[in-house]
């Protein structure tokens, strides 16, 4: 791997910048899918017992299923 020094040849400029930018999307991305599980879970929780009923599942699911959205909490694929 090579490295490139700045006019200055003090410090890194392409891969260290490459990774840090890299952490930051990771970071970003975390953030996001945080927030959406948040929102999911929320909406989730306001639904009444029989709203919940009627979509198959039940208010003991929601934590289960708002962290495994892929992943059906009963074994059954939805198409």
């Amino acid at each position: 791997m090579s490295t490139t020094y700045d006019a200055t040849g003090l410090g890194q400029t392409a891969p260290s910048t490459r990774r840090v930018s890299s952490f930051f999307n990771r970071c970003w991305s975390a953030l996001q899918e945080r927030h959406s599980r948040q929102r999911l879970r929320a909406t989730l929780c306001d639904l009444s017992d029989r709203e919940l009923m009627d979509i198959g599942t039940t208010r003991g699911e929601i934590d289960y299923i708002a962290s495994n959205r892929g992943i059906d909490p009963r074994g059954i694929r939805s198409a």
